[in-house]
């Protein structure tokens, strides 16, 4: 899983530098549907049903942050996707992924470990 931080969460990082934001409650979320992440992007492709989890936060060294966050299938479903948001619901998409799908039954879960390093 590759891990892109959008055009949002650029602002965002430049945003709390300069003290115009403060540091939000981060969450993850995953989608159902088809496409390659962008740095453009505002939205996970096909947000699936379960509610946004709250991530895990830590900085394993000093110049990389890591998120991790467990999301439990409501229903079968195939994944691609997954992202961190600054919200429970709407708000802006601060990094995603894509990978290939991973096919869940009622109650499966998949455990997201997002590493953000700062060059």
């Amino acid at each position: 899983m590759a891990d892109l931080i959008t055009d949002v969460g650029d602002e965002l990082m430049a945003d709390l530098l300069d003290g115009t934001a403060t540091a939000p409650t981060l969450r993850a979320g995953w989608g159902t549907g088809a496409g390659t992440t962008a740095k453009g992007d505002t939205v996970l492709f096909t947000e699936a049903s379960e509610a946004r989890v709250l991530t895990t936060n830590s900085q394993p060294s000093s110049k990389q942050n890591q998120l991790i966050a467990t999301i439990t299938a409501d229903g079968t479903k195939t994944i691609t996707n997954a992202g961190v948001l600054d919200a429970a619901s709407a708000g802006n998409l601060i990094a995603k992924s894509d990978f290939a799908g991973i096919g869940l039954a009622l109650n499966d879960s998949i455990q997201f470990t997002f590493q953000i390093n700062h060059a």
